[in-house]
């Protein structure tokens, strides 16, 4: 969540972000590389967490953003130091009247449009009726001139133990200072986390903004509200996303392609025109016009080139399936590569393990291997080979040459009738 108010204050031209860590509560140890942590040892409240950074941040604007409102955006914060240099001001508020008040800090402006000071209204009893009639409210962004920033917090009296950042605004424009609001009308700014539920209402307001991204770019969505896409994953244009699809990590999907429905993709790479139906895929990738599923599972290393197919319960791991290649059926194909046009048949399998170390299967151009074959690394199954059903491969196979590795088959006559009569 805190990643998520980092990055945006780094796309909008932050030079350093300083996070207000209370001594071994963790945030510190998960924040991104390049963060400057300062450390609030003191006090309670939003003003003494601010002068916990003083030293961090001692002249200059400073942006105030608070951790537990993810869906602040670059475009928030670019609009609001705007209005900061446009109006020379010793501090901006990001502000918005499209919220029900209640409970909200109340803006009160003077006659020239400034703002006077921030009315807290979670406890209306004693508030003035027309301050509670004031529909602008305090989204809790700020940027303020450092120089006169902390000498006003100083002075703020505490309340109930507590230094309140916005106490600082009546003393700022005591001194001379000014202090302007920026409105907004994307009043989703305002979401706080406090709790799983309150995280649960951000992220869907965040998979709204993202899905929403992706369709303007020209990505078709099937019953948006059953997909899940991560904030830095890539779709490519006329691209269609079926229900039930989760796509997360640093995936990049191509253009043209068919993803889902019920489809998991993690860290993977798709390229364009490839099909992926009921299937998982974690940091594999898979090639243009390749075609995955129903119900495979690409785990990692995997790669599947170009116009290959990876069919029904087909479990890859490790492997390259080559360019036009085939594995239809109920298979599993560990530490392999496949070549290209080869065509394994139902329930062939790669027997990677030897219960010590992993080997490698190596199956050449065009072959085809018969149902049930199993290849048992480390094997090397020649161009154009063949495979007869039901084999277990443990030598190589030369180029062309048919492998067969099974018993001869032996009936006994009358053996159903010796069951019948003497079951034991």
């Amino acid at each position: 969540m805190v990643e998520w108010v980092i990055a945006s204050a780094r796309d909008a031209g932050a030079g350093r972000v300083v996070c207000v860590v209370r001594p071994g509560d963790g945030v510190a140890e998960g924040l991104p590389d390049g963060v400057e942590v300062a450390e609030q040892r003191e006090g309670e409240g939003t003003g003494a967490a601010v002068l916990a950074a003083r030293a961090s941040v001692e002249s200059g604007d400073v942006l105030i953003l608070s951790g537990d409102h993810p869906l602040v955006t670059p475009a928030h914060i670019a609009g609001l130091v705007a209005e900061q240099r446009t109006r020379s001001a010793t501090a901006t508020i990001l502000t918005t009247d499209q919220l029900d008040p209640t409970g909200y800090g109340r803006v009160v402006r003077g006659d020239d449009g400034t703002v006077e000071r921030i009315v807290e209204t979670k406890y209306p009893e004693g508030v003035p009726a027309r301050e509670l009639a004031i529909r602008e409210i305090n989204l809790g962004t700020y940027v303020f001139r450092a120089e006169a920033l902390y000498p006003a917090l100083d002075e703020v009296r505490l309340q109930d133990g507590e230094r309140f950042l916005t106490g600082a605004f009546p003393l700022i424009t005591a001194g001379g200072g000014t202090v302007v609001a920026h409105v907004t009308d994307d009043a989703a700014i305002a979401l706080g986390v406090n709790d799983r539920l309150g995280l649960m209402h951000a992220e869907a307001l965040a998979q709204e903004r993202i899905i929403e991204r992706h369709a303007r770019a020209g990505v078709t969505f099937q019953r948006p509200g059953t997909i899940r896409v991560e904030a830095e994953v890539e779709i490519g244009p006329d691209t269609t996303i079926a229900p039930g699809t989760i796509l997360e990590g640093a995936t990049a999907i191509g253009a043209g392609c068919e993803v889902g429905p019920h489809s998991t993709v993690r860290d993977s790479r798709i390229g364009d025109g490839a099909t992926v139906l009921h299937s998982h895929l974690v940091d594999a990738e898979v090639l243009e016009r390749a075609i995955v599923g129903p119900f495979a599972y690409l785990r990692p290393g995997t790669m599947v080139r170009e116009g290959a197919k990876v069919g029904t319960f087909v479990e890859v791991k490790n492997s390259d399936i080559g360019a036009g290649a085939k594995v239809p059926h109920l298979s599993y194909i560990g530490d392999a590569d496949v070549g290209d046009e080869a065509n394994l048949g139902a329930g062939t399998i790669t027997a990677n393990y030897d219960g010590r170390r992993k080997h490698r299967t190596n199956i050449g151009k065009s072959v085809k291997t018969g149902i049930h074959t199993s290849l048992v690394a480390p094997v090397d199954v020649g161009d154009r080979a063949y495979t007869g059903a039901g084999s277990v491969i443990d030598e190589d196979v030369p180029e062309g040459a048919l492998g067969v590795a099974r018993a001869r088959q032996k009936n006994v006559e009358g053996y159903a009738d010796r069951v019948e009569e003497d079951p034991q």
